[in-house]
């Protein structure tokens, strides 16, 4: 739809705060008037839903196909880091992203990616140093610095993580933080180096606390972490510094909704609809100052239309006063996107899976569900013929790492919480630097799952 229409509704005002009957005038993509009107019919119109931390690649979609997957669901932008891209592809990787997103009408905004590869301990496929970031945050296309993830760099002040803080700081563009558990004097120290947000808080507590030292705290609820009941009530306070984001959002959870479904819990659960409409619209375009309008005179006309506060499932959804979605239906065009990618790695052989056993307890990673967070515990091990071997009665299962850039021992470890009792389960849709992750029962099931992905350069297999 171009050109010249309006409509009609109950307008929601998250600028200056208040709900209103009125008309919706909209001419060549932006809105030319809003006419407060003494009746309106009973649906809703209110700015598009902002996601304020994604990283695309968890969608395992492209950004021109995941555009068409959220659009339906009234996210109108995204404020997306392309670190998992990078940490395989390097600058070629943010290249490719930002190209392939023009295709769609989804305003995606990308970050530079801050620490690739994301630790000093693993093998990434490439590196991204501190004038690669600042060549990067020059550019347009380049809305902020990614999450600063080394936090021990930024609290002992390493000169490269430095450099790439300050060169974000030097040209005004906001630098993402990601601080998990930190607190007192080292999570000031984090935020007065120039961090302007986390992603990562678990508790009320740390949110609350990191909230009073200045930095804008993102309430996740995505399909790797969910920390949404954790940390809603700091909206008791009011939506001053916060946002919603979903961080890593999975295909088939994507398919049920984005951040409307946070919208409506919020709603439902009694907070004011213009505090949580701020959280979810307005507060991510004003800390990334993105190009996305909030139902303003001269704002580019990105709105939706939806029947309930409870639910807002919207009936139709514009972006840049063109209709991209109605009714659940993508009325973008399928996008023609080229597919990179880097995989260099031979198939293993249960011999590099041996684990002498050692005198003493074995040390194990165990994960938790609904965080990225682990803890260790100490175990004694299963040993046979003078190995450690996996034991799934007790859920202490081997996990091993397999390096895809390179020919490399396999680094080997044990985790429990999985509850695999038999197979193994390999992926190299990982995070960070995207090895190939392989758990198992049994050494011959993960050298069978392992062995599939690389053959197929890539994937989640099991055996």
């Amino acid at each position: 739809m171009n050109g010249a229409f309006s409509l009609t509704g109950q307008i929601i005002d998250v600028v200056a705060g208040e709900i209103f009957p009125g008309q919706v005038r909209i001419k060549d993509g932006k809105i030319e008037e809003i006419v407060r009107l003494s009746s309106a019919p009973a649906h809703f119109i209110s700015p598009g839903f902002i996601d304020a931390h994604i990283h695309i690649e968890s969608s395992m979609l492209t950004p021109a196909q995941f555009a068409r997957a959220a659009v339906v669901h009234g996210t109108v932008s995204t404020i997306s880091d392309p670190h998992e891209i990078a940490n395989v592809m390097g600058v070629q990787g943010v290249e490719y992203m930002i190209a392939d997103a023009k295709q769609a009408p989804l305003k995606i905004r990308f970050g530079a990616p801050s620490c690739v590869p994301a630790t000093d301990f693993e093998t990434a496929g490439a590196t991204i140093d501190a004038e690669a970031v600042a060549e990067l945050l020059g550019s347009p296309d380049i809305h902020y610095l990614s999450e600063m993830m080394n936090y021990p760099g930024v609290l002992h002040s390493d000169p490269g993580i430095l450099a790439k803080i300050n060169a974000a700081k030097k040209i005004g563009k906001p630098v993402d933080g990601h601080a998990p558990g930190l607190r007192g004097e080292d999570a000031k120290k984090y935020a007065n180096a120039g961090i302007s947000t986390d992603h990562e808080c678990t508790t009320l507590e740390e949110g609350a606390e990191k909230r009073a030292l200045g930095m804008k705290i993102l309430i996740r609820e995505g399909s790797a972490a969910r920390n949404y009941d954790a940390l809603i009530p700091l909206l008791d306070d009011g939506p001053d510094g916060l946002m919603f984001c979903s961080d890593d959002k999975h295909p088939d959870e994507l398919l049920e909704g984005h951040i409307n479904l946070l919208a409506g819990k919020a709603i439902a659960a009694g907070y004011p609809p213009i505090d949580v409409f701020r959280v979810a619209c307005l507060n991510p375009k004003l800390h990334y100052k993105i190009d996305v309008g909030m139902l303003q005179p001269n704002d580019p006309a990105d709105l939706i239309v939806f029947d309930d506060l409870y639910n807002p499932r919207p009936k139709q959804i514009y972006i840049n006063g063109v209709l991209v979605a109605e009714n659940g239906e993508c009325l973008v065009p399928e996008a023609n996107s080229a597919i990179i990618n880097h995989f260099n790695c031979e198939p293993i052989s249960a011999n590099q899976l041996i684990f002498p056993a050692k005198d003493g307890m074995l040390k194990v990673i165990c994960a938790h569900d609904g965080l990225l967070t682990t803890t260790i515990e100490l175990h004694k091990p299963k040993i046979d013929n003078g190995n450690v071997v996996s034991d799934p009665e007790r859920d202490l299962l081997k996990i091993a790492v397999v390096n895809r850039y390179s020919h490399a021992p396999v680094a080997l470890g044990w985790i429990k919480n999985v509850g695999l009792k038999s197979g193994a389960i390999a992926s190299s849709v990982a995070h960070d630097s995207h090895n190939i992750i392989a758990i198992g029962a049994d050494d011959a099931s993960i050298v069978s799952a392992v062995n599939a992905i690389i053959s197929e350069k890539g994937g989640v297999a099991f055996g």
